[in-house]
């Protein structure tokens, strides 16, 4: 008795007879013969109870897989006549549903399976089941309307899905919780979202973070006045590290081939903050700048700017984005005079990154692992799935 407890808990099916097992290596499957414990059952018509039994049939059931091998129930299950009514009906059990033909318990771990970056296909074969099977199940999974946070975070990522290239990521940064999918980043697809939400639980948002995508700040200013708008670090460094980066791949294509091969091989150093550098790197930093003065410049204005980066208060990163300016201005570099618009167009929401302590830092994660469901499952055309799969992923 003891030992048919143990395994009535592992295979998840408690309370049952077990009369057979049957191992099958060829087919790696598991054979669980069993019925349920005879017992008093009221008639669904007329309430009687009775507990006479009309005829039996087994019924083949789907189990969760154990291990490597696939398990398969056969469950003899009773049918139970009314002797008032003469009304037939089977037994209540509670691992399986009516007119299903997978256990309760291997719908349960089909969930769990997507909880991760698997594919659709994947889960299918892990539990014996076909593809469809495992979408027709998760399409029960129906994400509601969220609440706006007090601090909202909005990204875009590249989903490929029917609604287009690139879908649009809301977050909460503050409590790490993935709020909702839109189907695209364009202004009517945020618009219609945010005017769909009162005015008064808009007014609850008091930090909006963007990157620099102009519909966004269009959207922050129209829906959310109350709040603070702020881009993320990330995206306005990137803006000056890539200005010096084109600068470094047009003057080492002027050196010979054995020089041009070390400047390539070393772009790493001359990413790197030259403090933070080793004394050796730091003396080869200096022998590649001043091989080229047009390099030594941009070096010296990324430095200038990540000197700004470091800022810890508001009033710090104003004068030090001043001093940057300066920099630029005096330099005659064209890759810098753009980047210096970009960031004078956005300075307001840029310094304001310097009053709150929050970035898209959450949300480039999040995106980061739609990146490997989207690559494991070779991309999701069905945006309602794939929205309901991210949400479901990341609850």
């Amino acid at each position: 008795m003891l030992n048919s407890n143990y395994i009535e808990t592992l295979l998840g099916i408690k309370g049952v007879v077990i009369t057979n097992i049957e191992s099958d290596s060829r087919k790696s499957a598991v054979s669980v013969h069993f019925k349920l414990k005879r017992d008093v059952h009221e008639c669904p018509n007329c309430k009687e109870l009775t507990d006479t039994i009309h005829d039996y049939r087994t019924q083949l059931i789907k189990g969760p897989p154990l291990g490597s091998q696939f398990i398969f129930y056969y469950y003899r299950k009773r049918r139970y006549v009314c002797p008032a009514c003469q009304k037939r009906f089977y037994e209540k059990n509670g691992f399986v549903p009516r007119y299903h033909r997978m256990a309760s318990s291997l719908i349960s771990y089909i969930m769990r399976e997507l909880r991760s970056t698997n594919s659709i296909k994947s889960v299918a074969q892990r539990c014996n089941v076909s593809p469809y099977t495992v979408t027709r199940v998760f399409d029960f999974v129906s994400p509601g309307k969220p609440t706006l946070p007090e601090v909202l975070s909005i990204d875009e990522f590249k989903g490929n899905s029917e609604t287009g290239k690139y879908q649009c990521i809301l977050t909460d940064p503050k409590n790490h919780k993935v709020l909702d999918i839109l189907p695209g980043r364009e202004a009517h697809h945020l618009s219609s979202y945010f005017s769909s939400f009162p005015r008064q639980e808009r007014s609850k948002v008091k930090v909006v973070v963007i990157d620099m995508w102009r519909p966004y700040m269009d959207m922050a200013k129209t829906y959310f006045k109350n709040a603070t708008v702020v881009i993320d670090r990330f995206h306005y460094t990137r803006q000056v590290l890539w200005a010096f980066d084109r600068i470094r791949r047009e003057e080492q294509h002027r050196f010979s081939k054995d020089r041009r091969r070390y400047f390539k091989r070393s772009k790493k150093l001359l990413w790197s903050r030259f403090h933070r550098l080793s004394e050796e790197n730091q003396q080869a930093v200096e022998v590649m700048l001043n091989l080229s003065p047009r390099l030594k410049e941009a070096y010296l204005l990324k430095e200038k700017f990540l000197e700004f980066i470091d800022s810890t208060t508001f009033e710090e990163s104003k004068l030090k984005l001043k001093a940057w300016y300066m920099y630029v201005s005096i330099s005659k570099l064209p890759e810098f005079d753009f980047c210096y618009a970009t960031i004078q167009r956005w300075q307001e929401s840029i310094l304001n990154s310097y009053k709150v302590p929050y970035t898209n830092g959450y949300t480039e994660g999040v995106n980061n692992k739609i990146k490997v469901l989207k690559r494991n499952a070779f991309g999701i055309r069905n945006f309602d799935r794939f929205r309901s799969r991210i949400l479901y992923m990341m609850a």
